[in-house]
């Protein structure tokens, strides 16, 4: 078989793709997904917002209809962003869902392998693979949409790391309201350089996922989480020594590098290696789907171009906050939990899309600290970018933290 398209890669950038070609028509496509083994990632969790239905809904874990900031300062904040909601979508519904999709396309293949080079040819180009029982074999195609991991990033400013450790807990009573995700908890203990917060998603009133994060430079031990999560929910949650059923451990990259979307003729790059993590939140999964039917659509045009994650705006403004962060010029918490306070949230959520309007931008930017905002902005231009190794270790995709 000579398939239009191949996928590389089996997670929420590479399934999506191939599930916007299979709805659009696309009657050649291949996924390239890794078999069992240490290069198959662990069960991920994905966040984002959203209004109406979705393409995964029935994939679903849970969602929240309010969101809900902790300031340093103890005072919480409870915000309805009405029409969105806030979802949870786990890697293991997600792909059975999606392979059954695909399933009933006859055009369209998962084949179990490990990509180990691609190069252009003539019309296209070659996928070079090893199958599970060690033996290699290749395919051809048009279009390569390639969404694994880099093995190091593109030159940057800077960049901070989003790393944390959640656990999947119950309570031996009822302790948790399922209808409030908490985004953003700052009563955590703040590292010198960087911040941290508390991420909780209710399941059922004794079910929820807690997470700890940090954005800083530095990921830390499995052990440092554990004693973070420990007293975070002794003191701060109140909810004891919870029984802890399963945990994810995760790091991604903040950073304002320009990722590249094209490494050859007919090679892509999708997902979070061609750009489409927002650098200032982690947040991927949303901006996965814009790309994929957006590829999906051109690919039935017979243009099959890649378009940019992100709006330069977004980028730009992301690149400010980033630096203001990492040089100490703002104090993250109370920056954070400002924007939820004054912001309507509906909107603060579009902003964070990227989907809000140079007005409504520049009334965000007012409520922002003006001054040190300024200075970084000044300076970033004279800033070299510098190359630093991929962060490794999976990866809660969508969390924020």
């Amino acid at each position: 078989m000579s398939p239009g398209v191949v996928i590389l890669g089996g997670g929420a950038a590479g399934l999506s793709l191939a599930y916007c070609l299979t709805e659009a028509g696309a009657d050649a496509v291949t996924v390239v997904e890794p078999p069992a083994g240490p290069l198959r990632p662990a069960e991920r969790t994905w966040c984002y917002w959203d209004r109406g239905t979705g393409d995964f809904d029935a994939a679903l874990t849970a969602t929240w209809s309010r969101l809900r900031v902790h300031g340093a300062d103890g005072a919480a904040v409870t915000v309805d962003p009405a029409p969105l909601s806030y979802r949870m979508l786990r890697s293991g519904p997600f792909e059975r869902f999606v392979h059954a999709r695909l399933a009933r396309s006859s055009g369209t293949r998962v084949l179990r392998a490990t990509a180990d080079a691609v190069r252009t040819v003539d019309g296209g180009a070659e996928v070079r693979c090893t199958d599970p029982d060690g033996r290699p074999l290749s395919l051809r195609a048009r279009h390569v949409f390639d969404s694994r991991p880099l093995r190091a990033l593109p030159p940057a400013r800077t960049r901070l790391l989003q790393h944390f450790r959640g656990w999947f807990v119950r309570t031996a009573t009822d302790r948790f309201d399922p209808a409030v995700a908490d985004l953003m908890d700052f009563r955590v203990p703040q590292p010198r350089h960087g911040l941290a917060f508390g991420y909780v998603l209710p399941l059922a009133p004794d079910r929820a996922l807690v997470e700890y994060t940090e954005f800083s430079r530095t990921p830390l031990t499995t052990e440092a989480y554990e004693r973070h999560l420990t007293r975070y929910c002794r003191d701060i949650l109140h909810i004891g020594t919870p029984t802890v059923e399963s945990a994810e451990q995760g790091v991604i990259p903040m950073t304002d590098a320009r990722f590249p979307r094209r490494t050859g003729p007919a090679v892509h790059r999708i997902g979070a290696a061609g750009g489409a993590t927002r650098p200032a939140t982690g947040y991927t999964f949303a901006a996965v789907q814009r790309q994929s039917r957006a590829i999906a659509a051109a690919v039935r045009a017979g243009r099959p171009d890649v378009p940019a994650p992100h709006g330069r705006r977004a980028l730009a403004m992301d690149a400010v906050l980033l630096r203001a962060l990492d040089a100490g010029r703002i104090d993250g918490p109370d920056f954070f939990t400002g924007l939820f306070r004054t912001i309507p949230a509906e909107r603060l959520l579009r902003f964070l899309d990227g989907a809000t309007t140079p007005w409504e931008e520049w009334g965000i930017g007012m409520r922002c600290p003006v001054g040190p905002m300024l200075r970084t902005a000044v300076e970033l231009p004279f800033l070299p970018r510098r190359f630093t190794p991929a962060p490794g270790g999976p990866r809660s995709e969508e969390s924020p933290g």
